[in-house]
């Protein structure tokens, strides 16, 4: 049993868990936490209201004359001590989520650069370069000449060549090469091509000190610059190195909930966004000499499972089962049967050490960004990964041998194919000799598949989860739109089961026919939240393969993250907006109606020859804003009346 150890507000205002999310496993859990007196971050916001002034940005806490509040219902009624006005402010408080979202993802793509680095070097022995061939790839995109170089030749100049995307203080980023030049000539008219990550996110967090840029359409412009530094910078370095050190995603069948525990394994989960601790955990758990001590402590074996982007990673590339996404991470652990949770970084909850010791299980933080009160730190060094990844084996299995807390695992899980990488679409749509996107491209012009919708992001407490996320996919493949996911969206569909191909009998007549003929779901996973660049570098693919338009703005794409609550998704929103792609957010948006600021974002940049956001609360209008918008692109490309299907004949062929 627990420990008793009732959580104050536990009881949540009466709510029952099944109002809380539509995930049948987290409500198992939920309901026993109540029965146990636990207290999770579901109950915590059911008991404590948001803010309304910080909802609408409509608060400035940047000097000590504050903070001072302004009046979202009259937001022009007065300014801030310093005469600051609500425009002023906004911009400020939306461009600082941009930077500390963006320094998230920097800052985990140049640990990946570090570790690449030292592996090229030599220094780091436990990993090395898996994918050859993205590497090429990967060096080729960027201009460095591959033809008679060792591959070791290759890497250092590739390293070389993507430390600019951080460290340099003038030019253009390495992977600007890589984005559709009108998409570039508007970025450089409006002066927003990045330079590197750390002088955007550097001059972004000094023009919103106090007292120094107090316009909100020159602090846009910065907020611009820094999220395109993370999308076209940090977020793809992390996904580019990823593979090339650990492979490149293709399909794969695994499973998600949280019925991939085992009651008689010892059960580990890693939980965080940077793949190189999970790794060395998967190379832990299948030591032989960690298996014997396992089954020596009465166990049958070592079960490693995944959790949130770090999961969905290991999930895509080794077919690693995951026990779900971010809003169940603290629920997994009533279910009594987790040995050991071993945390990286970002998305990690404080509430976990809480809910482990309720429980006695080991909560392992491992990273210098990331301790938390209550956790037991195991540093992780990339020299000599397995002294951490083995430490945390050894008391998982301590854990398993001594277990108090009673076990109660939900028995579901839910099965998919995921690890559609950008380079697997590609090759499934044309085969090793005609590899393209042009049967992507062909179907849109051709109306079967109406366009595609990027639908990516967090769960949030704030709304039910998993419930957006599901009924907006629905609604689309309902309309032939593919859907490509990211993140703990993705976890969340197929939860849903709708990451099977068995899915397209839910997708309209069009859809539905291609993912028959190709044999893929109608719904596809990519990965983890620093993987959205998959999704740009897709859409790049699509714009170069032709005939649908010239620069990623004319395409009849969307993007959404329907239940986003991190600034990390601020900053994903604003790089795919400033691309040119129609981003719709749900929950909540952090700014105040009727401002300057407001339909600067939601009209003026598309204006620019940029993308737009959009909001919506309920799942259907969100899709319906989407589909809109997407028409809309059909319209203007002149491919919005569905062609006649024609029966070619060899002749015709052998004319063409």
């Amino acid at each position: 049993m627990a420990k008793e150890k009732k959580a104050e507000g536990s009881q949540s205002k009466g709510l029952s868990p099944k109002e809380y999310t539509t995930c049948k496993a987290t409500t198992q859990m939920l309901e026993k936490a109540q029965k146990d007196g636990v207290e999770t971050a579901f109950d915590r916001a059911a008991n404590m209201k948001a803010c309304p002034i910080g909802a609408d940005s409509a608060c400035c806490k940047h000097c000590s004359m504050g903070p001072c509040r302004l009046n979202a219902k009259d937001p022009y009624g007065k300014v801030g001590v310093c005469g600051a006005d609500i425009d002023t402010i906004q911009s400020r408080n939306f461009a600082r989520m941009v930077a500390a979202g963006a320094a998230a993802h920097t800052d985990h793509g140049m640990s990946m650069l570090d570790v690449f680095r030292e592996v090229v070097n030599g220094e780091i022995k436990d990993y090395s370069i898996k994918d050859p061939v993205k590497l090429l790839d990967v060096a080729q995109s960027v201009g460095i000449e591959t033809e008679e170089k060792s591959t070791q030749d290759i890497a250092k100049e590739l390293y070389q060549e993507l430390e600019r995307t951080y460290t340099q203080v003038e030019g253009e980023i390495p992977f600007a090469s890589r984005v559709p030049e009108k998409t570039l000539e508007t970025w450089r008219k409006q002066g927003i091509v990045p330079r590197g990550a750390m002088r955007e996110i550097m001059d972004l967090m000094h023009r919103t000190h106090m007292g120094v840029d107090q316009q909100y359409e020159n602090i846009t412009k910065q907020i611009s610059r820094t999220a395109l530094s993370d999308g076209w910078g940090g977020s793809m370095v992390a996904t580019e190195i990823s593979d090339i050190l650990f492979g490149t995603p293709s399909p794969v069948q695994a499973d998600v909930n949280m019925g991939s525990l085992k009651e008689d394994m010892v059960n580990i989960i890693v939980h965080g966004h940077e793949p190189n601790l999970f790794e060395s955990m998967l190379v832990s758990v299948n030591d032989p000499a960690m298996v014997q001590a396992a089954q020596d402590a009465g166990a049958k074996g070592i079960n490693l499972v995944g959790m949130c982007c770090s999961g969905a990673e290991m999930l895509c590339r080794h077919g690693v089962p995951h026990a779900g996404n971010f809003m169940s991470t603290e629920s997994i652990l009533v279910t009594g049967a987790v040995d050991a949770m071993a945390v990286d970084v970002q998305c990690i909850k404080q509430g976990l050490a809480a809910v482990a010791k309720c429980y006695d299980s080991y909560l392992f933080t491992t990273n210098p960004r990331c301790h938390i009160e209550g956790a037991e730190h195991i540093q992780f060094e990339e020299r000599t990964p397995k002294e951490c990844t083995d430490d945390i084996v050894i008391k998982a299995i301590s854990r398993y041998k001594n277990r108090t807390a009673r076990v109660e695992i939900p028995n579901i899980t839910n099965s998919g194919i995921h690890g559609f990488s950008h380079e697997y679409i590609k090759y499934m749509l044309g085969g090793s000799f005609r590899s393209s996107y042009w049967p992507l491209n062909d179907n849109i012009i051709n109306g079967r598949i109406r366009g595609v919708a990027g639908v990516v992001g967090c769960t949030n407490p704030r709304v039910k989860q998993d419930w957006v996320h599901v009924e907006l996919v629905k609604e689309l493949i309902k309309n032939d739109i593919l859907v490509l996911q990211t993140g703990c969206s993705q976890i969340a569909l197929a939860k849903a089961g709708l990451l099977t191909p068995e899915a397209a009998y839910l997708a309209g007549d069009g859809l539905r026919e291609v993912c028959e003929a190709v044999g893929c779901p109608p719904v596809l996973g990519l990965g983890s939240c620093v993987d959205n660049s998959r999704i740009l570098i897709a859409a790049s693919e699509m714009v170069r393969e032709g005939g649908l338009g010239d620069s990623l703005a004319e395409l009849p794409v969307a993007g959404a993250a329907p239940e986003w609550m991190s600034e990390k998704a601020i900053s994903i929103g604003q790089y795919f907006v400033a691309s040119g792609v129609f981003t719709a957010f749900g929950v909540t948006f952090p700014v105040t109606d009727n401002t300057k600021f407001r339909d600067l974002l939601f009209d003026g940049l598309e204006q620019q020859g940029m993308g737009k956001w959009g909001f919506a609360v309920d799942p259907q209008d969100m899709a319906q804003m989407m589909i809109g918008h997407i028409d809309k692109k059909r319209q203007e490309l002149g491919i919005d009346k569905a062609r006649e299907r024609v029966l070619v004949d060899m002749a015709d062929r052998r004319a063409a």
